[in-house]
Formats: structure tokens, sequence, C-alpha cells
């Protein structure tokens, strides 16, 4: 498909437009949010999804229990939206989404999404000693793509790592087995910021989590919702009513977007030669955009996760040093620790935040996304 001089012009400059103003990840973040944020419904006769938030920065961690809760879709997604910097995108594969309760209280102090992990992934191709078998690979393992504490809990109480321990917790492990008739054995995340971070939530946590490398990263962040839709619509047209790519296919949005830029590379190259090349560029700088990032993985205290992934046996066996370790009522008293320590100090510095940080209308150029 080649497109008219004019329609040429116009698909361009549309992509300048949805990519012109973001030069670091942060910057894409942070418009994605505002898009998003306009989305979710305002409270009716005075009740505010705030009030479901964790709120008593009194509270000593020692203080504190909790529950791990399975959501309905939309109470999840509100939430969500409300206190995560990045946007989230639904995928197909696995799913399975927690809020973490605490129970004192009875409000929310982070949520979880978990789902199918990546195909393909650097570190865990290093660790194995090459590519899975997919099928044990996708039966045997679980990707935490969500992660999020509600801040500032996150701050004050090291609320990312007690969300972390709870995602390679036995109690999620289980849950996952019974839902896909499974036995899990591998978990793994990456973090969010990649390199522009240097650090991460996911840090000091051995033997529950291991940094094991960094990922390759580098493609094209996918298109601001208003800007992809309505191009694709014209797409469409200008395609005789067809689709760009069946309506089949997986990681299907990508795959769109992918042939979008490459119909206007093309057609740039026919009609508008002097502009292919900087159109090529633009491109490239803002693939460049994306980062590596940290990548880590739970064993969940099974001594031959390894083994099992690889297909060497089918069954695993719980190491005597680190398997109890994995229990979630070992895992708070773990993270207590840890929180209490935190807090004491912050307490000592007059430094615990107090104010809920969530996104709506009157903060969306106020909340730092990185944080």
């Amino acid at each position: 498909m080649i497109l008219s001089p004019e329609d040429t012009l116009y698909a361009y400059e549309k992509i300048k437009e949805a990519y012109g103003s973001i030069n670091r990840i942060d910057d894409y973040f942070r418009m994605k949010k505002i898009e998003r944020i306009k989305e979710i419904p305002t409270p009716l006769f005075g009740f505010s999804l705030e009030d479901d938030m964790f709120q008593r920065y009194d509270m000593h961690p020692e203080d504190m229990n909790f529950r791990i809760i399975q959501p309905d879709h939309d109470t999840f997604n509100n939430l969500l939206e409300m206190t995560a910097s990045f946007t989230y995108e639904e995928a197909p594969g696995k799913e399975q989404k927690l809020i973490l309760q605490e129970t004192t209280t009875g409000t929310a102090v982070g949520f979880i999404k978990l789902g199918s992990p990546t195909i393909n992934s650097k570190p865990r191709n290093e660790w194995l000693g090459g590519l899975p078998d997919l099928s044990i690979f996708n039966r045997r393992a679980i990707m935490g793509f969500i992660i999020v504490p509600v801040q500032p809990f996150g701050f004050n109480y090291l609320g990312g790592k007690l969300l972390s321990l709870v995602c390679c917790s036995h109690e999620v492990r289980e849950m996952l087995n019974k839902k896909y008739d499974t036995e899990m054995c591998l978990f793994e995340t990456t973090s969010l910021y990649g390199n522009i971070k240097g650090t991460s939530q996911y840090d000091g946590m051995k033997p529950f989590l291991r940094y094991r490398g960094d990922t390759e990263s580098k493609f094209l962040l996918t298109l601001p919702d208003f800007i992809y839709h309505d191009l694709h619509k014209w797409f469409i047209q200008k395609n005789n009513g067809e689709q760009l790519i069946h309506k089949g296919a997986s990681s299907r949005k990508l795959k769109i977007q992918t042939k979008m830029i490459s119909i206007i590379k093309n057609s740039l190259k026919e009609n508008h030669p002097e502009m292919h090349q900087e159109f090529v560029n633009f491109i490239k700088s803002r693939e460049d955009i994306t980062t590596k990032k940290r990548f880590y993985m739970s064993d969940y205290g099974f001594q031959n996760s390894r083994e099992v992934i690889l297909g060497e046996t089918e069954t695993l066996i719980p190491s005597k040093e680190n398997y109890d370790k994995f229990h979630l009522e070992n895992m708070i008293k773990w993270w207590k620790n840890k929180a209490s320590n935190r807090y004491e100090r912050l307490k000592s510095e007059n430094s615990i935040r107090t104010k809920l940080e969530v996104w709506n209308a009157n903060t969306m150029n106020t909340i730092d996304i990185i944080r």
C-alpha cells in the first residue's frame, strides 16, 4: 500500500505530533497518564475512590496485618490508574489481578498484576543456558507486570518490597497453580524505569528475588490512544475498508502500529524522497527512548527450578534452607523488620510523608513520574 503525496504528509505529521514532545521515557508516561486519567469515572454522592487507599501514616508497621484480595476488573483498573505513574495495557495470556489490603484500616496498600512472561529475555536465557522449551516454560513461569504501592505507603514503609514479597509467596503461587492447573516454579519481573534510575524496589531482597542482569530494550513506544485509534480508522479507509492486520493476530495493536509506520516510510520514499531519511532518523530517535530494564527472578524456594524449566525433571525439590521463607507469614515478618527501621528513621528525621498521591485533574502536572 502506497499513500498519495497528500495523504503521506498527513500521516507523517500525525506520527510527528504523537512523538515530537517525547525525549525520555518519563515524558511518555506522563503523556499517557494525562490521557488516561480523564477516563476515570466521576464519584457519585460524595464517595471517593481515594477513601479505599491507605492513609494512616501514624501507624507503625508492627501493627499492620494484611490479606490478599482478588478484586473485580473495574475496581482494580480505576484504583490502579489513580495510583500508578504508567498506564496499564491489557495483554493476552494468563492474568491474575490482586490488591493487598491492610486489614485494620480495611484499605488498599498496593496493586499486583501477574501475567504470561515475555517470550524472550536475555538475562533469563543466560541463566538457563539457552532458549527454553516454551510449552514447559509457559506452564511453569509467571511475570509481575504491575507491582505498585499506594503512595506514600510505598515511600514510608518500603511498600514496593512488601508487594514484591507477596508476588513470590507460596500463597500467590498456589492461587496460580489452582487457576491454571500447574505447578509454578519461576517468578520474574523487571524494573519500570530501567537505566534512567539506578536502583529498584527489588534490590536487596535475597533470597526472595535476585537480580539477573539487564534486558535488551529498543522498540518504538505505542502511540497515544487518541492518535492511534484515529489514525488506524483513517488507514482502514485508505485501504478500501480492509484491516491492515487480521483480527486474530497476537499483539495486534503493536503490529498495526508497525504496519502504519512501514507504509508511511514506503510512501515517503515514493512521494517525498527528500523527507524519507528524516523520518527514518526520527523513528530511530524515538526507539532510543526505551531503556534497558533490571531483570529479577524468584524460584519460590525450590532448589531445582532451572532443571524443571529446562525439562530435565518434573519433580520440584524444596530447598531446606529457603523454602519455608517463602510462606507469606515469614515474608511479612522479614518486611516488618525492614519497614520498621525505615519508618522510625523517617519519623526521627520528621520526613514521613502524609499526603496521599493520586492522579486526578488537579495533580496531573504536579506528581513526579519517577518516584
